[in-house]
């Protein structure tokens, strides 16, 4: 039986147990047959709460699991349809080697691999019947005792992919005064003081989860000439009007948290908290506190993978309030994320967002950007430029270019401000004259740039702190000045099949994660001076190494080492049992690896080694038997989180 990912479920379970219940009926898990059951409801009734809820309760009992997320919003970016039906099959299989060219693929391959697997889906947010078509079209594309459950707001696609249908409704009386009462009092019930003002949130609020949150969330721990200041607002908003009503809650934010929210709602939302608060932090939003205010105001989450996340109808009343900024001139908002609204520039904008259903080979203007003295962040995936990009704005902070054919960057540009630099699929070639000008760099990604030969000299960039280049085809060297970087935390050539060379010398002494995983060329690690005091993870797997060398055992932080795969592997040093904090070692697939024979060959038992077969590798104390496994759990060491630029 395949594992399911345990899912975050709202802190406050108020009125779920009850609603599970009746679903549980609807699905009748204990039949054999293939069912699906929708469920539908207005924004904010915590559709998707129930659905996780549910997924928790009851996918032990399936042989795999999928919980699809955003499928709406997800959807609309480039081959979305393609990239969810990709997540799919790998979630319930576990190949990541599965890739999908176009959608009437995907569903030959999902009815062919999965039609004999009992699996749990659920589809959340689906707002277009393709979505259902492309994903669960027809029962026996599953096995039998498969259960699909589908969240949406619209009832009448539920009808029309013919599913038992749940409807939701708003909390009953109790119980939105239970869930509006833990956020307004930390308690079940209200203090006895404000029973009056209560009963008038209730009314106003409209038995909507969400809005009994944020409601509850931004009263707590006030007193009540603020809480009637409040009320008095929500009582002049129709009882339908629910983004209004989320607007007053806003409206109590200061200017700094504002902008977070703001940022977040129209260019973060899932996006890793530390990578965020770097970026926001650079732009002096003090973003420490304000995240945490958003959070303890229920404005956002986070979720477990610590990606920022925030309800689609509060992300949506954020583009909205930007809207509102000027309804009818976009080139007067502070933030654009329509491509059309992007064609004018103004001094107004500070962020943009690009993202193209598909490449347009012509739509921006460098002209435009030479208006745009204040853009802090401009993320642009997929389109071009009808010439070459003449000018960028020294208060950028962010460039994030995805499938855009950029050679180089402006020769003006003096990016002194810019924290983070990232490109995927892009013809860009002179990495030394964009580097000349970004002393304060602190992340760069490259993905698959296939021009890129070398990593030139970056001791201009002291603060660097994450270094990932990921399937450069064509890179073969890294620039020593990369071995002294004092910041760096993270360094990654994964996959770069042709890197011949390291620096000389890594002395990088807050360095915790190392990948050189499929570097199948790298010729010069045995001869590398290593001082990597808090490395915790070396990533080895699938090179041509023969051997590691014994200064590894310098390494006194190790907690990781991975050498899956490494098929010319023969030894390993003696004095790797010296690794005291090693707590992971995988040498599954290195069939040529053989048995140490010394009695420095015992390692730890509380290292969980991953062998295949391992009693031929070691002589391990008694009590680590129990961390001893095979090459079936190679699978859990095939994907690298650093990896995906």
């Amino acid at each position: 039986m395949v594992s399911h990912k345990y899912l975050n479920v709202a802190k406050y379970q108020v009125g779920i147990e009850s609603r599970v219940q009746a679903i549980n009926a609807l699905l009748r898990i204990e039949m054999s047959d293939i069912c699906m059951v929708g469920i539908s409801g207005v924004g904010g009734i915590g559709k998707t709460t129930i659905a996780k809820a549910i997924y928790n309760s009851i996918a032990c009992q399936f042989e795999a699991t999928c919980f699809l997320a955003n499928v709406r919003e997800n959807s609309k970016q480039e081959c979305g349809l393609v990239q969810l039906q990709e997540t799919l099959l790998f979630e319930i299989l576990g190949d990541s080697s599965l890739k999908i060219d176009i959608v009437d693929r995907g569903i030959t391959i999902i009815k062919e691999r999965l039609c004999n697997k009992k699996v749990l889906l659920v589809i959340d947010d689906v707002d277009q019947l393709i979505q259902l078509k492309t994903l669960s079209g027809e029962h026996d594309w599953f096995g039998l005792g498969s259960r699909i459950i589908i969240t949406t707001r619209d009832e009448h696609l539920l009808t029309k992919h013919n599913v038992r249908l749940y409807k939701m409704n708003g909390l009953d009386h109790n119980e939105a005064l239970q869930l509006f009462s833990q956020h307004a009092f930390q308690s079940d019930k209200p203090n006895d003081d404000f029973l009056k003002l209560t009963k008038d949130a209730l009314r106003y609020a409209g038995r909507l989860p969400l809005v009994l949150k944020v409601l509850g969330s931004n009263l707590f721990g006030r007193d009540k000439n603020h809480w009637k200041s409040e009320l008095k607002k929500y009582k002049k908003i129709k009882e339908k009007n629910i983004l209004e009503k989320l607007k007053i809650s806003y409206n109590g934010l200061e200017e700094s948290e504002k902008n977070i929210f703001l940022d977040i709602a129209c260019f973060f939302k899932w996006e890793n908290v530390e990578y965020v608060t770097k970026i926001l932090d650079n732009c002096d939003f003090v973003p420490y506190i304000g995240i945490k205010v958003l959070m303890d105001k229920s404005f956002i989450t986070i979720d477990g993978l610590n990606r920022l996340d925030m309800h689609d109808l509060l992300q949506d009343m954020g583009r909205e309030i930007v809207r509102q900024e000027s309804p009818k001139k976009p080139g007067k908002r502070s933030t654009l994320w329509f491509h059309e609204d992007v064609r004018s520039g103004t001094n107004k904008i500070q962020g943009i967002l690009v993202d193209l259903p598909e490449r347009d080979l012509k739509c921006l203007s460098s002209k435009t950007f030479k208006k745009m003295k204040r853009l802090r962040l401009f993320i642009n995936h997929n389109a071009s430029f009808f010439r070459e990009l003449g000018h960028l704005s020294y208060e950028l902070r962010v460039l994030d270019l995805i499938e855009c054919p950029l050679q180089s960057l402006p020769s003006n540009f003096h990016g002194k401000k810019l924290v983070v630099f990232r490109i995927h699929n892009s013809p860009l070639k002179d990495l030394k004259q964009a580097f000349e000008n970004l002393e304060n760099l602190r992340i760069i990604k490259f993905s698959e740039c296939k021009f890129i030969t070398k990593i030139p000299d970056i001791s201009r960039i002291s603060n660097l702190e994450e270094l990932c280049v990921s399937r450069c085809e064509s890179l073969v060297e890294v620039h020593d000045s990369v071995g002294f970087l004092d910041k760096l935390t993270v360094l990654s050539f994964y996959k770069c099949s042709n890197l011949i060379n390291l620096p000389r010398s890594l002395r990088l002494r807050s360095l915790k994660t190392l990948d050189l995983e499929h570097c199948s060329r790298l010729e010069n690690f045995l001869e590398i001076e290593c001082k990597m005091e808090c490395l915790s993870r070396l990533q080895l797997s699938h090179t041509a190494m023969k051997e590691l060398p014994s200064s590894i055992v310098y390494l006194t932080g190790l907690s990781e080492l991975f050498l899956t795969s490494c098929e010319n592997l023969t030894h390993l040093p003696s004095s790797i049992h010296q690794l005291q904090h090693l707590k992971t070692l995988s040498v599954i697939g290195c069939l040529r690896l053989v048995k140490l024979s010394t009695n420095e060959s015992t390692i730890s038992s509380s290292t969980e080694l991953f062998s295949s077969p391992p009693s031929e590798l070691f002589s391990l104390p008694p009590s680590a038997n129990s961390g001893i496994s095979n090459g079936g759990c190679s699978s859990i060491f095939s994907k690298d989180p650093f990896n995906d630029c």
